[in-house]
């Protein structure tokens, strides 16, 4: 048996129109997977890239868009990806930019992994959740507090479904993405001083790219990471060691 192989698996990816989600998606394709491709914005992109691919529309805007879908179908893979961030100081912090951000990226995390288990659990079935979550789930960080959050609450509820879904056959880990090269660290990889001050800190001396979180998410997703469950991957070059 290969370890590493998801044939005759299904994963659904959310957030998987751009990014580490993209990455994600692609990668479980190509390890034999059938890859629901889920975003509020179109995520065929995505999906015309892997060989068993599909779009699926959930905006997590509402955190129990995704309530129905695990019913309709089986599913074996869960990726929590989607989420946001908002920035101000935390004494200008808005209540709105606060309930939206914990909306997505931790409330639709809790009730996404419920609606999945309660359909793995009616299956007599097993399956894997892998939870995106961040260096920001264990740093603070600077005037982004409802993030920080979101990122310490997704390593706690990947603790906590793991003491009681493992037992009933479901694993449940997290990725802890370090500085990644995305849209979203354009700006930082553009400032000369910020690029520099974030690589002197990195012991690998370089940004990570969405495949290093993507081939994670395939360990984990797969047989081979059969016995890990309610862990949190640091996947960030070094950064949290130094």
């Amino acid at each position: 048996m290969n370890a590493f192989s998801l044939e005759g698996k299904t994963a659904l990816v959310t957030g998987a129109n751009t990014g580490i989600g993209q990455a994600i998606a692609i990668a479980l394709g190509q390890a034999g997977a059938h890859v629901i491709c889920a975003g509020r914005s179109d995520c065929s992109g995505t999906s015309s890239q892997i060989a068993s691919g599909e779009t699926l529309t959930l905006d997590f805007t509402d955190p129990i868009a995704a309530k129905d879908v695990f019913a309709e179908r089986p599913i074996d893979i869960l990726i929590n990806n989607a989420g946001i961030i908002r920035r101000a100081d935390s004494t200008d912090f808005s209540e709105a930019d606060w309930d939206a951000v914990i909306d997505v990226n931790l409330k639709a995390v809790f009730f996404t992994a419920q609606a999945f288990a309660k359909a793995v659990f009616a299956r007599k079935a097993k399956g894997k959740i892998v939870n995106i979550a961040s260096l920001l789930s264990f740093q603070g960080g600077i005037r982004v507090p409802s993030y920080t959050a979101s990122k310490h609450g997704v390593a706690g509820l990947t603790k906590i479904l793991c003491n009681e879904w493992a037992i009933h056959g479901i694993n449940v880990n997290a990725i802890a993405p370090g500085y990644i090269a995305t849209n979203n660290t354009k700006a930082l990889r553009n400032d000369p001083a910020r690029n520099k001050s974030i690589l002197d800190r990195i012991p690998s001396g370089r940004w990570g790219q969405p495949e290093d979180i993507a081939q994670t998410a395939v360990y984990l997703s797969a047989p081979a990471s059969d016995y890990v469950n309610g862990a949190v991957l640091n996947v960030d070059g070094g950064w949290l060691a130094r």
